[in-house]
């Protein structure tokens, strides 16, 4: 019986970050889902002032989070038969990440993040996923049956099974009573509340970004002849998705820090400031830091937010989702708790 404190769930990639000057930002805030924009001269050449590889995607971000904040952590994953498979690999087990349960694909290459990033003081981005060998993910509870962890920590699903990976995923946790702290991808948010609420009803922790939580909300709700800009409020959206289900909802939003509900209280908590060279990975950082932090400190939901905080402060600091993850110790002494 394999014994750990946090199973990941996701994807498992090689990031390529390309940052430029030459990117305008504009903001649309008639579209309650994408209120800011990117965009580039049509038909220009774009010469990066600036290239990074990295490793990334959701599963692997925080697999290295938890196992760098000191818990025993496995990944479920799938990455192809190729170098970039490998090299995935080794940075995982360098990492001491248990990849026991990481699939390895014959056919499918692994998964690839084009990531652009504007050249400003906030180094915002958007990214092109592609998901490769991650599409093909199998998650299946009887081959999983001797996995035992307290939590699953659940990042996007994608590929054609998605639907019924999260079905086996839900099923095993129940059976095992393993507790689960979820994140959905897109293909999850595009789907809406109908398909998602029965798992809502056993997720004890979910968390969504400010924008994943609008369209989520409006999957669901009856606007009738109200103006959906009442969305841009978080305790709006936190009482409308905590009463889906979810015993506890994180929403995050950027600079204006994040919010917590667990039915009775909401929590707010700044963010800490630090100078930002790049914005990839830090919900993965916030999110696995957050979970880490309430399994250290026994459910103390404002504690657990200072984790978060300190670990995505920490993250805008160096290049890539990974390299600036920090250990226990150095988390402690940032967070001063």
């Amino acid at each position: 019986m394999a014994n750990f404190d946090v199973v990941s769930i996701g994807g498992a990639v090689r990031d390529f970050t390309f940052f430029t000057d030459q990117g305008r930002v504009f903001y649309t805030p008639e579209n309650l889902t994408s209120q800011r924009m990117l965009a580039f001269e049509y038909g220009a050449k774009i010469n990066p002032k600036e290239v990074s590889l990295t490793f990334g995607g959701g599963g692997s971000n925080s697999a290295v989070a938890f196992s760098r904040l000191g818990l025993k952590t496995a990944i479920i994953s799938r990455v192809g038969n190729d170098e970039i498979g490998r090299e995935v690999i080794n940075n995982l087990t360098r990492e001491k990440i248990d990849v026991s349960y990481l699939q390895t694909d014959s056919k499918a290459p692994t998964g690839l993040s084009f990531l652009i990033a504007t050249d400003k003081k906030e180094r915002e981005h958007i990214g092109f996923a592609y998901r490769g060998a991650s599409q093909n993910l199998i998650f299946n509870s009887q081959q999983a049956k001797n996995l035992s962890s307290q939590w699953f920590y659940l990042t996007s699903l994608s590929g054609k099974d998605w639907p019924k990976n999260l079905k086996e995923i839900f099923f095993l946790a129940k059976s095992k009573g393993i507790k689960i702290m979820w994140n959905p991808g897109n293909f999850q948010l595009q789907a809406g509340k109908r398909a998602l609420e029965e798992y809502f009803k056993q997720t004890q922790v979910l968390i969504v970004n400010k924008d994943e939580a609008i369209e989520l909300a409006l999957s669901g709700i009856k606007l009738g002849k109200r103006n959906p800009n009442f969305l841009n409020k978080p305790i709006y959206l936190l009482n409308i998705l905590q009463e889906w289900g979810p015993k506890l909802v994180i929403l995050t939003d950027g600079k204006k820090g994040a919010w917590a509900y667990d039915g009775r209280t909401i929590y707010h908590q700044k963010i800490i400031k630090s100078k930002a060279i790049n914005t990839v990975g830090v919900g993965d950082a916030f999110g696995s830091a957050f979970l880490a932090g309430l399994i250290v400190e026994k459910n103390e939901i404002k504690k657990a937010l200072k984790w978060g905080m300190g670990n995505s402060a920490a993250v805008l600091t160096k290049m890539g989702a990974q390299n600036g993850l920090l250990v226990r110790k150095k988390l402690l002494d940032k967070i001063k708790l």
